[in-house]
């Protein structure tokens, strides 16, 4: 599954490839309960298609509509409000008073679109830059810490690769989480030279190497917009995948298990030379404790995790085990849950 910007930006390029007249509109700025963040993209065909959201389905179908019907004419970048007044706030449900400021530009050609495409392909980071004054837009590399900015005049949106999630096995807890990631805009490779378990993976979408997972680890985990999570509970699979991950730049690291478990683990990778600093990423038990008994529970528990993680939110847990399973955080009390903002 490709990830949302690169959905809006395929679409409008194939619209422009077919003669049709484009819109890209930006969420710009947001204020109180915003459905999408800013930076979120939409493109408006001039037949009233769009793809994307900028608010959640509050205003997509009105702005669409008036754009088609030129209502709004866009010759230069501008700028267009909703939830302005209590009445649009009534008439589109913009939640809390929300408020929406959306840059809006109309698209001439398709190739800036299909070169920001290629860039996350590549994995490469690519910022596009627009000039509210002049309508110049221009393409650029990004920083790795460079984030979307709008001040009113220019508007940067930083375009990334798209989000990679290596899975060590391919069970049936790696199906759910495999189908639940595709939603989350990962690109989902599952690694397992086990011939019965890789004979029977199924999940669309989901990239299946039968390579070792430790040189699977090392070529394509490579960055911070990867991470990966070990779910076969075998050592020979989940050491030497684990311990390439740990060495990596990889946002997040998790292997499933009981807290027993883990701990021997931990004990095994230091054995075969991993640091303490290194074994301090490990997220072992794998994912949030929230009670989490059936596979897709799990993998609910795990995504949570990843997602708090992929937007620097990091979580401490004190936990009492009055037992030591391997279900999940079945026995697990959670005592005390501290969030903080940090960069992974």
């Amino acid at each position: 599954m490709e990830s949302a910007d690169s959905e809006v930006l395929a679409t409008a390029a194939a619209w422009l490839g077919q003669g049709r007249g484009v819109w890209l509109v930006t969420v710009a700025k947001t204020w109180g309960s915003s459905p999408r963040p800013a930076g979120s993209l939409m493109a408006v065909c001039d037949d009233m298609r769009f793809v994307g959201s900028v608010s959640g389905g509050c205003v997509e179908d009105d702005l669409a509509a008036r754009l088609a019907a030129r209502v709004l004419l866009v010759t230069q970048p501008r700028i267009e409000s909703y939830g302005v007044t209590a009445e649009q706030t009534h008439r589109f449900g913009l939640p809390c008073g929300g408020r929406l400021d959306l840059v809006i530009e109309t698209l001439t050609t398709d190739e800036p679109l299909h070169v920001i495409l290629r860039r996350m392909d590549e994995r490469q980071l690519i910022a596009r830059r627009l000039c509210l004054a002049t309508g110049e837009a221009s393409l650029y590399p990004a920083r790795r810490d460079e984030l979307f900015h709008f001040d009113g005049v220019n508007l940067t949106k930083v375009f990334g690769p798209a989000w990679r999630l290596v899975l060590i096995g391919a069970g049936q807890l790696s199906r759910y989480v495999a189908e639940m990631a595709a939603v989350l805009d990962y690109h989902v490779i599952v690694c397992d030279p086990r011939e019965e378990y890789a004979a029977a993976w199924q999940v669309k979408g989901a990239e299946l190497d039968t390579r070792m997972p430790d040189d699977v680890v090392r070529e394509k985990a490579t960055d911070t917009r990867s991470a990966v999570v070990a779910l076969t509970h075998d050592p020979k699979l989940d050491d030497m995948a684990l311990m390439e991950a740990l060495a990596s730049r990889t946002f997040y690291v998790g292997a499933l298990g009981s807290r027993a478990n883990n701990a021997k683990r931990r004990m095994r990778l230091a054995t075969l030379g991993v640091s303490s600093d290194a074994l301090a990423r490990l997220h072992g038990p794998v994912g949030l404790p929230i009670g989490s008994r059936t596979p897709a529970e799990i993998a609910i528990a795990i995504l949570a995790e990843l997602t708090a993680a992929r937007h620097g939110i990091r979580f401490r847990v004190e936990k009492r085990t009055d037992k030591e399973t391997d279900g999940f955080f079945a026995e697990e009390t959670v005592e005390r849950c501290i969030t903080s903002r940090a960069s992974c």
